[in-house]
């Protein structure tokens, strides 16, 4: 990588003494050498950056994508997903166990470890909690946390045996392992495809109530705090999730949260049409619980936003809403739709890029001379169109395919490499 000069960009680092402040930072061998206000260099084969009316942070790293390998290399691949995903502005990733097989041995971590090496994305696999996410009997979880993995979750399947979830916080919390959780209960939610009101009824389908997500989260609390183990809960979506996740915090159980970026912004109202884009899980909620949702975030509640970045094929996607599977491609989208959802860039960089490793116990990178650049630029204000140009994935499913979207990221820099939008 050349020796690259970002100049001009805001600075965004809580507890950095130039926090907010306008800077240039100079970027040698994939090193921070110098950041001051103004850089003068005579290097001959600089590359120089425009950061004017940007904003220059610590890489973004999300907690929830699905690449498909192994098994389902047609609908994403490593390569592909995390070119995807460093034009969305991360530096870091948590890939999802949702796999053929599932990532539920030291084998399947070790390959997608193996994989991702030499990336300028670094990937971290999360294990499953249950053997071929069956939710019948634990999965090797201390053996796949010496191999890489980060933490344990079903992916998409939520877990519905409250013995089994107890077992696994137990467990996990002896050797310092995260359990993530989709709360769903499955009884309640019944394979229906959107969410259960007004909209649902006009449809004419049935329905996902709020109730099958704040059961499954009033259980998990409850053993959680009996275990007394760490919990995160993945893709929440509801007002009452919201509620019940802030209640838990106040009474001191170790619980964490997120919310997919999508579920800030649209809302039942989009399934309207049909588009089978929209259809994703959980489903699409209310303005009430979106304005719930952001608010829960802006709090503190909400710790984090995540991408759900999940890569379909066209045959399952351009079909009724009905059979059509659930997911979007959303790496490169969650900027756009963290502005549009009003949030600043100091809540952004908190969300996307402190926050996750946090959850993660990973070490949040810093950005000081000396230090390895981990480094994301990135502008609210700038537009773009995301159509089958400016897309990296493999797949093309996203209702914000073709739109012009406002906020972009401009370039990522980690791993002594750098990309650029």
């Amino acid at each position: 990588m050349a020796t690259i000069l970002i100049n001009s960009a805001t600075l965004v680092s809580a507890g950095h003494p130039l926090h907010l402040s306008t800077v240039d930072v100079l970027v040698k061998n994939g090193k921070i050498e110098q950041i001051a206000k103004n850089i003068k260099t005579e290097d001959k084969k600089l590359q120089v950056i425009d950061g004017k009316d940007s904003f220059l942070s610590v890489g973004f790293f999300d907690l929830n994508v699905n690449f498909g390998e192994p098994g389902y290399e047609t609908k994403e691949d490593i390569q592909t997903g995390t070119a995807a995903s460093a034009a969305g502005g991360f530096t870091a990733v948590a890939v999802q166990p949702n796999t053929n097989p599932p990532i539920h041995s030291r084998s399947e971590v070790a390959l997608i470890v193996n994989s991702a090496k030499g990336n300028l994305v670094d990937v971290f696999p999360v294990g499953t909690v249950s053997k071929k996410r069956e939710g019948n009997e634990l999965a090797e979880l201390y053996d796949m946390k010496v191999t890489g993995a980060v933490a344990y979750s079903d992916g998409t399947h939520s877990i519905q045996q409250a013995g089994l979830m107890s077992r696994a916080l137990l467990y996990a919390k002896g050797f310092g392992g995260l359990i993530m959780a989709f709360p769903e209960d499955d009884s309640i939610a019944a394979d229906n495809k959107m969410n259960e009101g007004e909209v649902s009824t006009y449809l004419g389908m049935k329905g996902i109530p709020n109730l099958a997500e704040s059961v499954m989260i009033s259980r998990d609390l409850f053993l959680a705090e009996y275990n007394e183990a760490p919990i995160h809960f993945s893709t929440i979506s509801t007002e009452e999730a919201v509620d019940l996740i802030k209640k838990a915090k106040a009474k001191g159980i170790k619980v964490t949260c997120d919310v997919a970026a999508h579920n800030l912004v649209f809302t039942d109202e989009d399934v309207k049409g049909f588009d089978s884009n929209y259809k994703v899980s959980p489903p699409l909620r209310t303005k009430k619980d979106v304005k719930a949702l952001i608010k829960g975030l802006k709090d503190g509640v909400v710790d984090a936003v995540v991408s759900q970045h999940t890569p379909q094929e066209i045959e399952f996607k351009q079909v009724e809403f009905q059979i059509a599977k659930n997911g979007i491609i959303a790496a490169q989208t969650v900027l756009p739709l963290l502005v549009k959802a009003g949030l600043s860039p100091e809540q952004i960089v908190e969300k996307l890029a402190v926050n996750p490793r946090k959850i993660l116990g990973q070490e949040v990178p810093v950005i000081e001379e000396g230090a390895e650049a981990n480094l994301v630029l990135f502008s609210p204000s700038k537009k773009w169109i995301f159509d089958s140009k400016a897309n990296k994935s493999k797949s093309a499913n996203s209702p914000l395919f073709g739109q012009e979207l406002t906020g972009q990221v401009l370039a990522v820099i980690n791993n002594n490499k750098l990309h650029i939008n």
